[in-house]
């Protein structure tokens, strides 16, 4: 089993922001108006309507002109769309990518057209022309995740062993390698201990990857797991490392098709990332999933609407990490915000409190 390292990810970058100079960004800002495309992937998953819907009203709010669409998970659509933005004659693109390889040819088009391109939480790869990235980090994300399996299952004090089965999101989202290895490694010296075990042997990404990030696929894969893994009164699942919640509800459901019972002690630790109400209430009532990480997304489009406005202004965008993200032609300029571990205990104070979904949502299962 290969397991990434940390170090290797994070090379040089600094953890303080700097500023990116000598990008040429102030140089021709004279004449920038703001003129912004929005290519958001998705409408089946909350984040990217919220987001979507806080970019633009943040671009408009300091008036520039936006255009703003959702390419409903048809990467074609998308690169039509992204296209037609150009063709329109937008100054920036801010794009989340369904696929991360898909978009070459257009942003050569709209390089050469001079628009500045940022990559919104997915880095477009195999392109020279993304000029900045901004998300969270990533890495850190599993980071959060397996520590919650570990915790939950007192691994530190217990010599188990664990049984544990791994899900990774998507292959053609560059952010699902940063999620799976950061859970990995955090899992690895356990594993060696003997403490962990994977008995489905599946410790790669792609035999865990989940397409599309799709619950059902999530659902049919743990079913399938459990049929053959774990047949016998003797083989117990005590946790699943689950990338994201429309995965981690799949996984949920599996387990309940397979006589687990929520909210008892021998329902498996199930993590999750995005802070969905369905998740977050089932997360508040003890009802299956046990975890989730927030990235407030609502900083994050303030945090593009920042770079877009240091850019008009004459000036230059903040980012702290100029050596982690390798997308095929150069490391991309980066600014990563800190993901937060949400549970029972502080999701009233970090959820709730914060304003990101009201309690009343949260017991209704939707945003």
């Amino acid at each position: 089993m290969h397991l990434s390292r940390r170090g290797l990810l994070y090379g040089s970058a600094g953890a303080a922001a700097v500023s990116l100079a000598g990008c040429g960004a102030g140089e021709e800002s004279a004449s920038l108006t703001g003129f912004t495309g929005i290519s958001m992937p998705t409408d089946t998953s909350e984040r990217w309507v919220i987001e979507g819907k806080a970019l633009e009203s943040n671009l408009k709010g300091l008036g520039y002109d936006v255009i703003h669409q959702n390419a409903k998970d048809v990467v074609e659509d998308q690169i039509a769309q992204i296209q037609s933005m150009v063709d329109e004659g937008v100054e920036f693109l801010v794009i989340a990518a369904i696929d991360n390889t898909s978009l070459g040819q257009v942003l050569a088009d709209a390089k050469d057209k001079g628009v500045t391109v940022i990559a919104y939480d997915r880095l477009i790869l195999e392109t020279p022309d993304v000029d900045f990235y901004a998300s969270f980090d990533n890495y850190q994300v599993g980071v959060l995740q397996a520590t919650h399996i570990i915790d939950r299952l007192g691994m530190r004090d217990n010599p188990g062993p664990f049984n544990i089965e791994l899900f990774s999101g998507d292959l053609g989202d560059n952010n699902s390698q940063y999620f799976f290895m950061g859970g990995l490694d955090t899992l690895e010296s356990f594993i060696y201990e003997g403490k962990v075990l994977i008995p489905s042997g599946q410790t790669e990404q792609e035999p865990t990857a989940t397409a599309g990030w799709s619950g059902d696929a999530a659902q049919t894969r743990m079913s399938d797991l459990l049929g053959e893994f774990y047949d016998d009164d003797e083989t117990e699942l005590h946790a699943v490392l689950s990338p994201y919640d429309g995965i981690s509800r799949g996984v949920v459901a599996a387990l309940v098709d397979a006589d687990y019972e929520p909210g008892t002690g021998g329902f498996p630790v199930v993590t999750g990332q995005d802070a969905e109400a369905a998740s977050v209430k089932a997360i508040k009532d003890g009802t299956g999933q046990t975890e989730t990480v927030f990235k407030d997304t609502r900083q994050l489009a303030h945090t593009v609407t920042g770079m877009v406005k240091a850019i008009v202004d004459g000036g230059d965008p903040e980012v702290n990490d100029l050596g982690t993200y390798d997308n095929g032609f150069k490391f991309v300029p980066s600014l990563l915000l800190e993901p937060v571990d949400v549970t029972a205990d502080n999701y009233k104070e970090v959820i709730v409190d914060s304003e990101y979904l009201t309690e009343e949502q949260i017991d209704a299962g939707e945003a």
